[in-house]
């Protein structure tokens, strides 16, 4: 079955636009001709055309939250003993993202045609990760597909929230600093100049701390332009040296060094390796290669070096933890639980372990984030205002004792 588009006319001549689920071409026309309309234009949708006709668009235009919500449907209906091709035709005819609605179609085509649903899927990484596909085929290897589809959609919904309480916590921070930085930016703009005329007019020497206020006033009022210039050009030669080996290095290793944000930084990539690993192990996919899937989903070059250095360690037949510990990036406390879980057989449930107790203190570390930025921020807008309230009171005062 596909997705065709549809234009035409009602009974009342009135255009109307609509979609329609059938196979093949003609199928879809005497749709349309059923529903008392008169067709005018009629084509088949990809979700190359998708793409196409929704212009320029920023990210994956399927959210964490559309795909956690088709996989537990999608389990949910393999559960009832649906076929998966039907079940496929269920989340097309219920889907309301446009992207994904035209993916599951041309996922159930492929699968209906005989390819199996992993290969399928993977026709499609920018919506289904490695981790998705690698699970999925897992699944359908061990025959327990829908068994492992829940546990994805577990995962996914639980880094949908740890994503969401990321961008929560620096929602205020990154609000505070936009609000003080117009506000900073208005009085230099507007106040200044008018006081500065009254300096002007008084012809006295001013003092340095006044001297710097009325040089930012002026280049700000002048130079607008090149302020404006100087963070864009900032913002893309960052983006650039991050590109590169060396920058990304440098830059990760300061994160793990930063006060406040080393010790978030840590338990992420540690709750997100642990509990990925986790979910790959008990889905039945070989340890070497969640491993490998694991390293490429962790974005911190150092902690991803220890990754694959543990990774050609299990390899040649050693143990997992000894490239962790020699790295001094994991806490020992993981590390230890990680050597219990392979000494006991009972790796898989110890990862668990960890990754919930970490994302745990994550969640309470990141709560208090913004209660520990607040009053750092509060500090410092109020230095910026006393530096510029300083600056123009005190030329003030010593005008009015010498004109007494």
């Amino acid at each position: 079955m596909a997705i065709y588009n549809y234009k035409g006319l009602d009974k009342s001549g009135s255009e109307v636009k609509g979609t329609v689920s059938v196979e093949g071409m003609g199928a879809a026309k005497a749709r349309v001709k059923s529903m008392g309309i008169m067709l005018l234009e009629i084509h088949e949708q990809s979700s190359a055309s998708v793409k196409k006709s929704a212009g320029i668009t920023f990210g994956n235009p399927v959210s964490i939250n559309d795909l956690a919500l088709m996989t537990r449907q999608l389990a949910t209906l393999l559960r009832a003993k649906i076929q998966v091709v039907e079940a496929f035709t269920a989340l097309v005819d219920q889907t309301e993202n446009p992207s994904l609605k035209i993916t599951l179609s041309e996922i159930r085509q492929k699968v209906n045609e005989g390819s199996s649903l992993a290969k399928a899927l993977a026709d499609y990484p920018k919506i289904f990760d490695v981790v998705y596909v690698n699970m999925v085929d897992a699944g359908e290897t061990s025959g327990t597909l829908e068994v492992v589809l829940l546990k994805l959609a577990d995962f996914t919904e639980g880094q949908l929230k740890l994503t969401n309480k990321i961008k929560g916590a620096m929602t205020y921070p990154v609000i505070m600093m936009g609000v003080g930085g117009i506000m900073i930016s208005v009085i230099f703009v507007v106040v200044i100049p008018k006081i500065t005329k009254i300096f002007i007019s008084m012809k006295r020497e001013l003092p340095l701390q006044t001297k710097i206020c009325i040089w930012i006033s002026n280049f700000l009022i002048n130079y607008w332009w090149l302020v404006i210039i100087g963070i864009v050009a900032g913002w893309i030669g960052s983006k650039k040296y991050l590109a590169t080996e060396k920058g990304r290095s440098k830059f990760d290793a300061l994160t793990l060094k930063a006060p406040i944000i080393s010790e978030i930084v840590t338990m992420i990539n540690v709750a997100r390796f642990c509990s990925t690993l986790a979910t790959l192990l008990q889905s039945g996919v070989p340890i070497l290669v969640s491993m490998k899937i694991v390293s490429n989903l962790i974005s911190n070059v150092h902690i991803k070096r220890a990754i694959d250095e543990s990774r050609q360690s299990v390899s040649e037949g050693a143990s997992l933890t000894g490239p962790l510990i020699r790295s001094e990036l994991f806490p020992p406390m993981v590390t230890h639980m990680i050597k219990l879980g392979e000494k006991s057989g009972e790796l898989e449930p110890m990862l668990k372990i960890v990754a919930e107790n970490y994302e745990d203190q994550v969640n309470a570390k990141l709560s208090g984030l913004t209660s520990t930025l607040e009053p750092i921020m509060m500090v410092l807008m109020g230095a910026v205002v006393a530096f510029i309230i300083f600056s123009v009171v005190v030329p003030l005062i010593n005008m009015n004792s010498m004109a007494r």
